[in-house]
């Protein structure tokens, strides 16, 4: 079971080829199954909100589309956000440290060119 971070999902959507090979083949060529966190729709829309991020779509369309692309949205759940606090301060972003927890504590492979990812003891795939 994969998930994908947010870095990964706009490649998906908006850039395919900056995807590495194997998530590529992962991704489109796989039968795993392969989420994508609520939390990358949230922090798309706060970093599109205050200019960091440029993205046309609405965060209802980018939703939809990744439904019709049978990516299941995870919810956060408060087991998620008590992970949250068992994670070591390696990575100072909110958004990177929920992914982290929720792929630990749903035992899901995080796909994710971000290296800063790795230092923690999650599983991750570029």
């Amino acid at each position: 079971m994969y998930l994908l971070d947010t870095n990964a999902l706009l490649f998906f959507l908006y850039d395919n080829e900056k995807l590495s090979k194997k998530a590529s083949e992962i991704i489109y060529h796989s039968d795993e199954k392969i989420s994508v966190s609520i939390v990358s729709m949230w922090e798309i829309a706060i970093k599109s909100s205050i200019g960091k991020l440029e993205i046309k779509s609405s965060i209802s369309k980018i939703v939809e589309t990744c439904e019709k692309e049978h990516l299941e949205i995870l919810s956060i759940k408060p087991v998620h956000l008590d992970g949250i606090r068992k994670l070591p301060l390696i990575h100072g972003d909110p958004f990177d440290r929920l992914i982290i927890s929720q792929a630990l504590m749903e035992n899901f492979i995080i796909i994710t060119k971000d290296g800063i990812i790795s230092q923690y003891d999650v599983k991750v795939l570029w």
